[in-house]
């Protein structure tokens, strides 16, 4: 072989063997690469404003703490709409990983195959104790199950609670109520003035929900039992309507919320949402006066409905993806971060130990209206979750708006919607 030929030989070789060398650097490269990134768990949400703004710094912080996984949030707009697109997503097979959701939601979600059980995950090495289960809320700990099993966990939770007019009740020389009876006293005050002592929003149907429970009744039970219409539930109904009816109480109509009577004047107590303070202090005069408490007991016993949404695993999510979501609803399940959650928003604490903590304490003394939901915890309840309860809510508004506009008696209305449920338990079955 000639110089000319060896030459170009041994050149021929050498870039065949830098190529190889360079394929097996750059598979080499991708392996470690693959190794190292961390799984992506995409997350829907339906948080706005400075909603979002707190929950994307609890993502970034989680994100921070540890490199297995990524969560990466999108806004849906608004709770509906948020459900409107997991139904679609589901039938798309474009489901996030994780998302928020309402309780009430998860049967159907369940029985559509949208999310999954977190049962294992719970129970898992890197699960809840009994005695981190033990420090939540047990209103939370309802909710999060269905049939006995957990499918979601407590995130952002509010409580249904009283707000209270104080010059209205310094100027008629009126505690705050503690009990209903309490307010029948301060009624037969307020009436000769024209003045009506409760404000409800469009429906009383959650302060109706409380008091029953008060008086030891779920309205549905987790073995499906109706008691809508037992002697207790209708003797509740009967005490709203009654005062409804003879001026002692308002409700808000085509205002919804009864914020706009309250803040008016027009009564001297509202029952809301603890995350309505905000609306409540937007809509009222700079030197409105008022303060807030726990809703006020019935029969003896207090008790107040629980509000808010979960959040949810799908069931297209991988092992590795739902072993990601699970990281971090732990991590905002844990004291300091649901501490933090509920400052930056004023949603509640879902753990005792949050509630009861140094930082917590100091919130409320600067937030003094935000105590009475937090003092209203130990009492607070979730209601049966079931297949389909979105259409015993609808036939519950409706039951409630027949006897406010129709002056159906209590007893007629809420035997229909007996009837109506226990078709639609049976439906469901």
């Amino acid at each position: 072989m000639s110089t000319g030929k060896k030459v170009a030989a041994l050149t021929a070789i050498t870039i065949m063997a830098s190529s190889s060398f360079a394929g097996l650097s750059a598979v080499h490269t991708e392996t470690v690469s693959a190794a190292t990134k961390p799984v992506k768990v995409t997350f829907w949400h339906a948080m706005a404003g400075p909603y979002k703004d707190a929950l994307q710094k609890r993502i970034d912080a989680f994100n921070k703490s540890q490199s297995k996984y990524k969560i990466v949030a999108t806004a849906q707009g608004d709770y509906t709409t948020l459900n409107q697109k997991i139904m679609a997503g589901a039938k798309s097979k474009t489901l996030p990983v994780m998302a928020q959701a309402t309780y009430t939601q998860v049967p159907d979600y369940v029985k559509d195959g949208i999310v999954t059980s977190l049962q294992s995950q719970v129970d898992g090495k890197n699960g809840l104790s009994k005695k981190q289960l033990n420090n939540i809320y047990s209103g939370f700990l309802q909710q999060s199950k269905y049939k006995g099993e957990f499918y979601s966990t407590p995130f952002s939770a509010s409580v249904r609670e009283m707000f209270y007019n104080k010059t209205l009740l310094k100027k008629y020389n009126l505690s705050v109520p503690k009990t209903w009876d309490d307010i029948a006293k301060m009624s037969d005050v307020l009436k000769k003035d024209g003045i009506a002592t409760v404000g409800f929003d469009k429906s009383f149907d959650m302060e109706w929900d409380s008091m029953v429970r008060s008086a030891g009744v779920s309205l549905v039970t987790s073995k499906d039992k109706v008691n809508v219409n037992s002697k207790k539930a209708v003797s509740a109904a009967k005490l709203i309507t009654d005062m409804v009816a003879d001026g002692t109480a308002k409700t808000a109509g085509s205002d919804i919320y009864g914020t706009t009577n309250f803040v008016n004047g027009k009564t001297a107590l509202t029952f809301s949402s603890s995350a309505g303070i905000t609306a409540t202090q937007a809509a009222a005069a700079k030197d409105f006066d008022w303060g807030t408490a726990p809703l006020p007991s019935y029969k003896g016993k207090s008790a107040t409905l629980l509000a808010g949404n979960s959040l949810v695993v799908t069931a297209t999510a991988t092992k590795k993806q739902q072993a990601g979501a699970w990281a971090f609803m732990k991590y905002l399940m844990s004291d300091k971060q649901t501490e933090k959650w509920a400052e930056a928003t004023g949603y509640l604490p879902i753990t005792k130990k949050a509630t009861k903590s140094s930082a917590y304490k100091a919130y409320l003394k600067k937030n003094p209206l935000a105590k009475a939901a937090s003092d209203s915890l130990p009492g607070a309840f979730s209601d049966t979750a079931f297949l389909g309860y979105q259409d015993y809510r609808t036939n519950l508004l409706n039951a409630v708006d027949s006897m406010l506009t129709k002056k159906t008696p209590a007893a007629d209305a809420l035997k229909t919607l007996s009837d109506q449920t226990k078709k639609t338990l049976k439906e469901n079955k």
